[in-house]
């Protein structure tokens, strides 16, 4: 969906239309040489491309068509730490060496990403009072207990949740406890994305928007990344794509399952909102498909959950399942209408963990991100950077594994659509 320059695009979501940085769009035209090419202009591109300048490396942006186009501008802005996994689980997949440094690392994601707020004052409607993981059920809690027992043993800031203490800080009965994670919060996360853009433009790197990458060539002195508006000669290629990888590399596309993620956010509700969530945390509960509430910072409330947006914001079943759900969790609001809907893509893989491939020699890509796009975005792209720059690979957050692909992957992301569609089809009537 590129523009003109000075024509106005269709927001993606209410974060494209809302967002206080300044969208950044200058398309890409002729040829360009740089020491790291980067494919895609979301938080894990524009990561990457400002700790390679940081770090003493040339950069160069690619993005099909405009900054946060993919996930990053369709995401629910919260900034959560670590993975959907419990710790625990995390360390036994990964083992004793990358497991406790993957857990501390991502951890502490929140703490990366607001102090790159801070440091270069991207106004993204931040803030720092937490999130709240809800037990959608009894069972819910059991799974916050242990949770909860296991980063408080790590020395991590979370409190367990009575039912009662979840009503004073949500304003709903719905939930029967919950786990509130002090490290994170909330963000616009296209203001975000643009931010990110704009500290890295200003610290050195380049970016052509508008401009789809369609061939890789490796060549001697490094790659030839052919696009529709030129061609980028670099000696190294970071792949930034994630849920929204295309065929641009054989395989990588079929090295998770792609499943939606959808949102409605209401126009702004003024004083008749102030009993929701008062602290601003951004929620997502423990059901096997997700819900999830947040207030942004001009008052309107957003619901979403796994699927599509079926229909429009105005009309259609995913319209009356929103107002469904608000009507059940906040019964005393009244009628409610919407602003704006929109879903994006996540990448899963089969044992919910991100992967970092070495695809060809100076041919690197982090993916797979399973939800968690804002933190894992951004650390991954920092150490892309400081893997071009010389760190040890044994010192990533991650091995570098074999690509595998998930043959069952269409099959499945058929089958998720098909569950999540009846899932508003059921919580709709």
């Amino acid at each position: 969906m590129t523009t003109e320059p000075g024509k106005r695009k269709t927001p993606i979501s209410l974060w494209d239309a809302s967002a206080v940085e300044a969208d950044y769009d200058t398309p890409m035209d002729g040829d360009v040489k740089t020491d790291v090419a980067i494919v895609g202009g979301g938080f894990t591109g524009l990561s990457t491309a400002l700790h390679c300048v940081e770090k003493g490396l040339s950069a160069h942006v690619i993005e099909a068509r405009h900054i946060g186009f993919g996930g990053s501008g369709r995401n629910v802005g919260l900034v959560n730490a670590a993975l959907w996994l419990p710790p625990q689980e995390v360390r036994k997949k990964l083992g004793d060496v990358y497991g406790p440094r993957f857990v501390k690392e991502f951890g502490s994601g929140p703490e990366a990403v607001f102090s790159l707020i801070e440091r270069h004052q991207i106004r993204c409607e931040a803030t720092k009072s937490g999130t709240i993981h809800a037990a959608h059920a009894p069972s819910g809690v059991l799974d916050l207990e242990g949770r909860a027992a296991e980063w408080k043993r790590l020395g991590e800031p979370v409190d367990l949740l009575t039912r009662e203490q979840v009503v004073a800080l949500t304003g709903t009965d719905a939930f029967y406890g919950g786990l509130l994670d002090h490290r994170a919060g909330t963000i616009n996360p296209m203001g975000y994305c643009r931010g990110l853009a704009r500290a890295a433009r200003g610290a050195g790197a380049t970016i052509g928007t508008g401009a789809r990458a369609t061939r890789l060539l490796k060549q001697n002195d490094g790659w030839r990344v052919e696009t529709d508006r030129g061609i980028v000669r670099a000696k190294s290629v970071i792949l930034g794509t994630n849920a929204y990888t295309d065929t641009l590399w054989p395989k990588l596309a079929k090295v998770f399952t792609p499943i939606h993620y959808f949102q409605f956010a209401t126009k702004p509700l003024g004083p008749d909102a102030a009993h929701i969530l008062p602290g601003r945390q951004g929620l997502w509960d423990t059901g096997d498909i997700m819900f999830n509430i947040r207030r942004d910072a001009f008052d309107r409330l957003l619901v979403g959950s796994m699927g599509t947006v079926i229909g429009t914001a105005e009309k259609g079943l995913s319209r009356r399942w929103a107002r469904k759900q608000i009507a059940r969790v906040f019964p005393t609001l009244g009628p409610v209408e919407f602003e704006e809907a929109w879903h994006g893509r996540i990448a899963m893989t089969p044992d919910h963990l991100p992967r970092v491939y070495e695809l060809d020699t100076g041919l690197y890509t982090a993916i797979g991100y399973n939800g968690r796009g804002i933190t894992t975005g951004t650390l991954f792209g920092r150490a892309m950077a400081n893997l071009l720059a010389g760190m040890d690979r044994a010192d990533l957050p991650l091995p570098i594994t074999p690509l595998s692909t998930v043959p069952s992957a269409p099959v499945y992301s058929r089958l998720y659509q098909a569950a999540f569609t009846a899932n508003q089809i059921f919580k709709s009537l």
